[in-house]
């Protein structure tokens, strides 16, 4: 096996770890490990904007009590503190690094999302503000010579000597290659591919939170998946996302028979939160025996819809629907877990010398629901911070060439099979309403697959599934542990939110998943 030693490692490429890398450069050389190439993210695909309390009619106080709403009671006030204060800082320094805004006139255009209170979303491109971000931060990173990239690889497990996270082994054209490291920076995304339709790039498999799991690190509040009302639902077409912000410009959900329903739903109607909006869709789903609703903008300016939305709408022309002219076939796609591995607003995690931020990590900022276009800007502000700490918190000692690491792989048959059952078993049993019958068969069908997570895997997708695997049990765990509902959490068993305010959390005990219920809010 390759041994590489190098001062800082982080896993992903999506807007966390390009923001972590550049800031622990300074400090050393990087290796930033992407599992395809650089840009292929969840940030590439973001498409809404990024939220910052920069307009002249807001303020970060606003922005606060927003994000704290969002989250239904279970943000960590001093995180969301940290992201609305720091986060203007951000975008700043992203303009000041080329970043390219849409303008009204000389000025930032703004637009609202839902639960916002303020136009604060800034976007790029109309629907491209991920792209532009990444964009402009690769470009950054490339001009770093500490810097190095290793494409295609994805992570089997962490390294962990007494205690201590001292890097990863992770796999490239069936070749193992260990890292050791100073630190090791986690920043891999989000979980999305769990579940049949999902928003996310289909890189997103949990690999970093399984990782953490296995290497001993807790996650919390894994119960509380966040799934997107509108994604396109064409037979044949990829869940392709339809931004909030349509809806934030003056879109309309009606259902099959044309109907506008969401003011049967909440007073905000299309704006409501986005756990209400999935669930009112899927209510009129139910109720009008289809498989979709309908996203109708087709009121506006048909200038002003291909000007604001030039990605949705060539990509929607792709697929015969000109969305000028025909309303938009829509319905509930898993889009962002609140959840994942447990850090302080530093960064840390739970095992030392590991450090997380992004999609992959639980900063608390985000609660039970989280703001929509907060993401990105929590990528940037947690990126830059927990590449603050893990530089200034770097293992001086380091006789990486000293240790050894022995791997056994097996291989895994029927790989694709059992991809195919865990999207369903999480779709079907664990997705936007749940209950304790529900729970309990896809926990049995899950557990019934445990074995998978005994093997070490060469292949990329033996490895997705065992990590989709153990996410999943995390995800299911939880979510039984929590009767009640908060958030993007709904029970039809335990519909109130009586008694929910606490974090779960999970973690590996023997090989057994061990989820606690009563982990008091801080």
């Amino acid at each position: 096996m390759e041994r590489i030693e190098t001062d800082f490692v982080i896993l992903g490429s999506g807007v966390a770890g390009l923001r972590a890398a550049i800031e622990l450069a300074s400090a050393g050389n990087v290796v930033v490990v992407t599992k395809d190439v650089l840009r292929e993210s969840s940030t590439e695909y973001a498409q809404g904007g990024v939220a910052a309390a920069l307009s002249d009619e807001d303020e970060v106080g606003i922005h606060y009590s927003d994000t704290i709403r969002a989250g239904d009671g279970l943000c960590r006030e001093e995180a969301v503190k940290v992201l609305v204060e720091e986060g203007p800082d951000r975008i700043r320094e992203l303009i000041q690094w080329g970043a390219e805004f849409d303008k009204r006139g000389t000025k930032l255009d703004f637009t609202l999302e839902a639960a916002h209170s303020r136009r604060r979303v800034l976007h790029a491109h109309g629907d491209s503000t991920g792209r532009e971000i990444e964009r402009v931060l690769i470009n950054k990173v490339s001009n770093m010579k500490n810097i190095s990239r290793l494409p295609f690889a994805i992570g089997i497990d962490f390294i962990v000597v007494d205690g201590r996270c001292v890097g990863t082994v992770v796999v490239k054209e069936n070749t193992a290659i260990i890292i050791f490291s100073r630190a090791t920076l986690l920043a891999t995304g989000g979980a999305g591919q769990i579940f049949i339709r999902t928003t996310n790039p289909a890189v997103t498999t949990g690999d970093g939170m399984a990782m953490a799991l296995r290497a001993g690190a807790q996650l919390e509040n894994m119960e509380f998946v966040q799934f997107h009302p509108t994604a396109l639902f064409v037979p044949g077409a990829p869940n392709f996302l339809l931004s909030e912000a349509m809806r934030g410009e003056g879109g309309i959900l009606r259902n099959i028979n044309g109907e506008n329903f969401m003011k049967n739903y909440h007073s905000d109607g299309e704006l409501a939160p986005r756990d209400v909006v999935s669930r009112a869709i899927i209510s009129e789903m139910v109720k009008t025996r289809s498989s979709h609703v309908y996203l109708d903008l087709t009121h506006l300016d048909s200038q002003f819809i291909k000007k604001r939305f030039p990605r949705i709408y060539s990509t929607c022309l792709n697929y015969g629907i000109d969305i000028t002219k025909e309303m938009i076939p829509v319905s509930p796609a898993a889009h962002y877990i609140m959840g994942g591995v447990k850090t302080d607003i530093y960064g840390r995690t739970s095992l030392p010398g590991l450090y997380a931020a992004g999609e992959v990590a639980s900063t608390g900022v985000h609660g039970a629901n989280r703001l929509a276009s907060n993401s990105l800007l929590e990528g940037l502000v947690y990126g830059k911070r927990a590449g603050e700490t893990a530089r200034e918190e770097k293992a001086m000692n380091f006789p990486g060439s000293s240790w050894k690491v022995e791997i056994k792989f097996k291989e895994l048959e029927k790989v694709d099979e059992y991809y195919n059952l865990i999207r369903r078993v999480m779709w079907e049993r664990a997705g936007i309403i749940r209950c304790n019958e529900s729970l309990s068969i896809a926990k049995r069908e899950l557990e019934g697959l445990r074995y998978l997570t005994r093997g070490c895997y060469k292949e990329r997708k033996a490895l997705e599934v065992k990590n989709m695997l153990q996410c999943s049990m995390a995800i299911v765990e939880s979510a039984l542990k929590r009767q009640c509902s908060i958030g993007a959490h709904y029970r039809s068993d335990y519909p109130d939110k009586a008694g929910c305010f606490y974090n779960t959390i999970a973690w590996l005990e023997s090989g057994e998943m061990i989820v606690t219920g009563k982990e008091p809010l801080k």
